[in-house]
C-alpha cells in the first residue's frame, strides 16, 4: 500500500497515471489540478474502471500561487498518516521564438515547471516517512546533450532545472532515507506535445507514459537515486 500525491493530475500523462495507481486497490491517492471540472471527471472515470481499486483524493490546487500551509498539508494530514510517493508532474509550455520571448514568459515556465515543484517538495518532505520516493516529471528538452528546438528555449531551461534540482535533492535528503528520481520524458501524445510540436505523431501514447510513470513512482526507489533518466524512443 502507498499514499500517493500527484500534481498535474487532471490531463495528459498525468490523468493517466492517476488511472493506474488507483487501479492498485491498497493505494490511496490525493490527485491535484488547477481544474475542478477536470478532476470531476477524473474522479467519474477512476471510480467506473476501478470499481475495486484505490481511494482517490481529487483537489483543486495551483501548486504556484495557492496556500500550502493553510489549505494543502491540513488536506493532506486529514487523509494520509504519512506520504510515500511524490511524483511532481505539473507543468506548461509555451512555444514561442527565444528573441520573441519575454521575461514575464520565462518567469512563468520557470514558476510551473520549476518553483512550484520547490514550494511541493519542502511541504510534503516533512510529511514523508523514511523510503519514500519523490519522482520529478522533466522533459528530453532539458536532457542534456539531447536534441533542442526551436521555440522551447524557456521550457526546456525551466525543465532542465528541475533535472539538477533532483540531484541535489537526492544528496541532501540521504540522512531521511528519500529518494529523488526524475524522468526526462520524450514524446507522448498529449495537448502539450501537440502544442509543441504542432501536427507531430507522438512515439508513445499518453495512458503508455502514465502507466510507466505509476510503475517507476512505487518501485524505482529500488534501484535508482539522484538519476536523470531519459524515457524516449523517437525525437521528438
Amino acid at each position: 500500500m502507498a499514499n500517493i500525491i500527484i500534481t498535474g493530475a487532471s490531463s495528459g500523462i498525468g490523468f493517466e497515471a492517476v488511472l493506474d495507481l488507483t487501479a492498485n486497490k491498497e493505494n490511496k491517492v490525493i490527485a491535484l489540478a488547477r481544474s475542478a471540472d477536470k478532476l470531476r471527471k477524473l474522479h467519474e472515470i477512476a471510480s467506473s474502471l476501478n470499481h475495486d481499486g484505490g481511494t482517490l483524493y481529487p483537489a483543486q490546487f495551483d501548486i504556484v500561487f495557492d496556500n500550502y500551509p493553510e489549505s494543502l498539508v491540513p488536506f493532506i494530514q486529514s487523509r494520509f498518516d504519512k506520504v510515500d510517493i511524490l511524483i511532481n508532474n505539473a507543468g506548461a509550455l509555451i512555444n514561442k521564438p527565444f528573441m520573441e520571448t519575454s521575461l514575464e514568459d520565462v518567469s512563468q515556465m520557470f514558476q510551473s515547471n520549476f518553483l512550484g515543484h520547490v514550494q511541493m517538495i519542502q511541504h510534503i518532505v516533512p510529511l514523508m516517512k523514511e523510503s519514500g520516493h519523490i519522482v520529478n516529471i522533466s522533459s528530453m528538452g532539458g536532457f542534456q546533450g539531447s536534441s533542442k528546438f526551436p521555440g522551447l528555449s524557456a521550457y526546456s531551461a525551466s525543465k532542465g532545472a528541475l533535472a539538477i534540482l533532483t540531484e541535489c535533492l537526492a544528496e541532501e535528503l540521504k540522512d531521511k532515507n528519500i529518494k529523488v528520481n526524475c524522468l526526462a520524458l520524450g514524446s507522448s501524445q498529449t495537448e502539450m506535445f501537440e502544442a509543441a510540436f504542432p501536427g507531430a505523431q507522438a512515439g508513445t501514447l499518453a495512458f503508455e507514459m502514465g502507466k510507466y510513470i505509476a510503475e517507476f513512482a512505487q518501485n524505482g526507489h529500488k534501484y535508482y537515486n539522484g538519476k536523470i533518466l531519459p524515457v524516449a524512443n523517437t525525437t521528438p
